[in-house]
């Protein structure tokens, strides 16, 4: 029970919390410079492979296209040796017709289908022009995703290597940090990530430096560095909003100014 009661969040001291809360900066910060080895690697990953998706469907669509304009090149074709096969028939019975009107008839039927054999034949190099450009769009399309495809390949086989290297100490400070939050009360916790989610550096604890305040570097009352290092109660700086903490607590080494003396010849 007595150890249940000192892991209670709430039974921490002000200093006990703000001890607890560097600590977790600390273990935060370590995550982040690991973070920031991989730099930009893990966007240009996922661009990469948004992009092949892209080119993969893009490329899927134009042989659909093509496929599409081959069947109506097929079927035109086919038009053509019909209306072929009807002028043959046209012309044999030309020969057996007994009328002029019969004869006027049967011209003006094969001139019918002699005009729809043009445009067959203009609408075939319409749909065979348009299947070319088609096509060396394809080509292009292809060997675009074979250059991504090679790009890609190489910068998961640098992120992984990077991963590998840092997972293990990576799984062991993020265990660490878990630990570090379950004592850590939650609204505190919660205010904590909020400011360290708005600062540049991702620091949402500084100490004090040099009567100044270490994110922000305003300078601070004595009164309010008083307050600090009294440890009471928490102080966040009143221009940037961070946690403030006395640098001694922090384990920082406080700085002593030493004046030179200038040397006499």
């Amino acid at each position: 029970m007595a150890k249940e009661t000192k892991n209670d969040p709430k039974e921490l001291t002000v200093e006990q919390k703000l001890k607890t809360l560097f600590q977790l900066q600390t273990m935060l910060s370590e995550i982040d410079k690991i973070k920031t080895l991989r730099g930009e690697l893990p966007l240009e990953v996922q661009d990469l492979e948004d992009e092949i998706a892209g080119l993969t469907t893009r490329i899927e669509k134009i042989k659909s296209e093509v496929d599409e304009l081959k069947a109506a090149i097929a079927a035109k074709k086919v038009e053509i040796e019909v209306a072929k096969s009807t002028v043959d028939k046209y012309k044999s019975q030309q020969d057996n017709v007994r009328n002029n009107r019969e004869y006027d008839f049967l011209t003006k039927e094969i001139e019918f289908q002699n005009l729809e054999i043009e445009l067959c034949e203009k609408r075939i190099r319409e749909f065979t022009s348009e299947e070319k450009i088609k096509s060396e769009e394809a080509s292009h399309s292809i060997l675009a995703l074979e250059e991504r495809q090679k790009d890609l390949d190489l910068k998961k086989s640098k992120l992984n290597e990077i991963v590998s290297e840092t997972k293990q100490e990576e799984e062991k400070l993020r265990d660490k940090a878990k630990e570090l939050e379950t004592k850590i009360e939650p609204r505190l916790l919660h205010s904590f990530k909020r400011i360290r989610k708005n600062s540049r550096n991702g620091l949402g604890l500084v100490y004090v430096q040099r009567d100044a305040c270490g994110g922000c570097f305003n300078k601070i009352p004595p009164q309010r560095q008083l307050d600090i290092r009294s440890r009471k109660k928490i102080i966040v700086c009143e221009y940037c909003g961070r946690i403030m903490i006395d640098p001694e607590l922090a384990g920082i080494p406080i700085e002593v100014k030493v004046e030179e003396k200038k040397s006499r010849r």
